[in-house]
């Protein structure tokens, strides 16, 4: 395939910009603050409030900085990195724009300066919009309570694992129920949490059509199931069509059924997990709902279950008496916190305002686009020379990603897909996404369009990629050396695993590089 798409000319920044422990003077600094007055001035004196025991021997090794110095230092920083601020088509993890309006609305001092131990009564306004979108999950998902505690979807899967624990115990029977079925392309974090909270997990492989077989699962259904923790659509992009039987298999058996929902803007307003029979499921705020997604930052796993298993889930929950919101901490049998106090409120703030914008109607729209867009996507990008997807026989369209592969664009000119995210860059697009490990597709790729991304956007994303095939196939060495365009260029990875080079402090900095 070839594109007669004018690349656009890009490059990054390039600074010799220092660390910020090694800026600034003695001295200088950001913020000059007066001296204390009145009851403040007779206060005392640090010596004298801090015991003496708790009191530092040697000043803090601190950067001292003037304030149009730092905002300099991290501007730069800034424009040495792409930050995901091009074209970015993150699969696996749905990337959206995050509105400005919901920044500035948990800005403001009556989200931003909450404090978790206040007292309930004046934070009302918190509370309501918490149990008004806890009304929202519910009827997207068809259950019937929802936490907003966990911070993220392993915390959220985490959360099951640890309900489901609970449930058994509760009944007596979790010496016998200690096995969890989930698939090789289930997200990691569902195995990953069934074994931390201590049950044996079965993984069931991919077979021809691209997900499991009904036989497969029900080979490895027993007396000892506890669940069955799946994501549907999996990352491959494929619906599972006979998912409404694994859940009647599962049930048969005595076991739980999860439905993980990080793939659900192909689904949104569409399916809902209860009505497919599932007691849980779990939405991620930071990928569906427009909240930011900051690389182990500030997410939000939103937990809902039947009310059947409600009493095991972690507290405390908002319920609504009579137009008053409480928290309601008093289940005996709760399996506890999963994260402190109520998690990352100003996150579902807003989610809720992202929500609510966007209506019943808008929710339904943009997966419709999302699906729309990720078979155009598909259309074009399988017309480009060294690009397959996996099962390339499978008749049902992909839902909001598709799985793709490099594997023969690197038989054919020896280019690795890491080569090629490193080239992509060059034009001012976002390195993709691969896929998670285990790679059951040679050279993985899997982009998602998601709904936000004009045509044009998307159209020279894939010509993007049309052109470094070309190079590929013509001049590979001009692929495997990329960056050519960056701030850096390519890093010299044998290094990367030796503890005597890298650093992720200050101390550690100047004792290895002898600052």
């Amino acid at each position: 395939m070839t594109t007669s798409t004018k690349m656009r000319r890009y490059q990054a920044p390039v600074w010799d910009e220092p660390v910020i422990m090694e800026t600034g003077a003695p001295g200088r600094r950001g913020q000059l603050f007066p001296a204390g007055e009145g009851a403040f001035a007779s206060a005392g004196t640090t010596e004298s409030l801090v015991p003496k025991g708790m009191q530092r021997k040697s000043a803090p090794a601190l950067p001292e900085n003037s304030e149009p110095d730092v905002l300099r230092h991290y501007l730069h920083l800034s424009q040495e990195t792409l930050g995901m601020m091009g074209v970015n088509l993150f699969g696996t993890c749905t990337m959206k724009y995050n509105p400005r309006v919901s920044e500035k609305i948990t800005a403001r001092s009556y989200v931003a300066d909450i404090h978790p131990d206040q007292h309930e009564d004046t934070m009302q306004g918190a509370l309501e919009i918490i149990h008004r979108f806890d009304a929202i999950m519910r009827e997207l998902s068809g259950m019937d309570q929802f936490v907003f505690q966990a911070a993220g979807g392993a915390d959220a899967a985490y959360t099951q694992a640890c309900v489901t624990r609970a449930y058994f115990a509760a009944k007596g029977e979790l010496s016998q129920r200690n096995q969890i079925i989930t698939s090789i392309q289930s997200h990691p974090c569902n195995p990953a949490t069934a074994a931390a909270a201590g049950f044996e997990v079965i993984t069931l492989p991919l077979e021809e059509d691209g997900y499991p077989s009904l036989n497969a699962l029900k080979a490895a259904v027993s007396d000892r199931t506890a669940a069955l923790m799946i994501n549907n659509p999996d990352d491959m992009g494929v619906y599972n069509p006979e998912i409404k039987e694994w859940v009647r298999v599962v049930h048969e058996a005595g076991g739980l059924c999860f439905y993980d929902h990080a793939n659900f803007n192909g689904v949104m307003g569409k399916i809902r997990a209860r009505e497919l029979g599932f007691d849980a499921c779990m939405f991620m705020l930071h990928k569906t709902f427009g909240v930011p997604k900051g690389g182990g930052g500030p997410a939000v796993g939103t937990y809902g279950c039947t009310a059947e298993l409600a009493p095991f889930m972690p507290g405390p929950l908002v319920i609504e008496r009579d137009g008053h919101y409480s928290l309601d901490d008093s289940s005996e049998v709760s399996t506890g916190r999963v994260r402190e106090y109520l998690g990352n409120v100003h996150q579902v703030i807003k989610a809720y305002a992202w929500t609510r914008a966007m209506g019943a109607e808008g929710l339904d729209e943009a997966c419709n686009i999302s699906v729309l867009l990720n078979n155009y996507m598909e259309k074009r990008l399988l017309e480009i020379r060294g690009v397959t997807r996996s099962h390339p026989n499978g008749e049902a369209w992909r839902m909001e990603m598709t799985r793709y592969s490099l594997g023969k664009l690197f038989e054919d000119t020896g280019v690795t897909v890491f080569d090629v995210q490193n080239r992509m860059v060059d034009f001012g697009v976002d390195a993709f996404w691969l896929s998670h490990e285990p790679w059951v597709v040679p050279e993985p790729f899997t982009p998602e369009a998601g709904e936000m991304w004009s045509k044009e956007d998307i159209d020279y994303w894939i010509d993007v990629l049309a052109q470094i095939s070309d190079e590929a196939y013509s001049d590979p060495e001009k692929v495997k050396s990329a960056p050519h365009n960056q701030a850096k260029a390519k890093l010299k990875g044998e290094t990367l695993d030796d503890p005597e080079r890298w650093a992720t402090t200050w101390r550690a900095y100047k004792r290895k590089w002898g600052v």
